[in-house]
């Protein structure tokens, strides 16, 4: 068990590499400045999940479900 348990850390520690480049990856949203400007209304705001945003919001999602299920199966005593 003690390698299955270094798979999943370093799993892990490449999930967590992921999400910081993801994030640092993605435009910064401010408070409801898109909303006020109009964008929300452009054939880009209307597609955000086919966009290069998009997929960036979905992949960053779906690595942080990975980030917190890993992180809880790596706390228990289990191995």
């Amino acid at each position: 068990m003690g390698a299955l348990r270094i798979i999943l850390t370093i799993v892990y520690i490449l999930i967590c590499v992921a999400l910081v480049i993801l994030v640092l990856m993605q435009e910064g949203k401010a408070a409801g400045l898109g909303a006020i400007s109009g964008a929300a209304e452009t054939y880009w705001g209307k597609n955000k999940g086919r966009s290069m945003e998009g997929k960036l919001v979905k992949i960053t999602t779906g690595l942080a479900v990975g980030f917190m299920v890993l992180a809880v199966v790596l706390n228990l005593t289990l191995f």
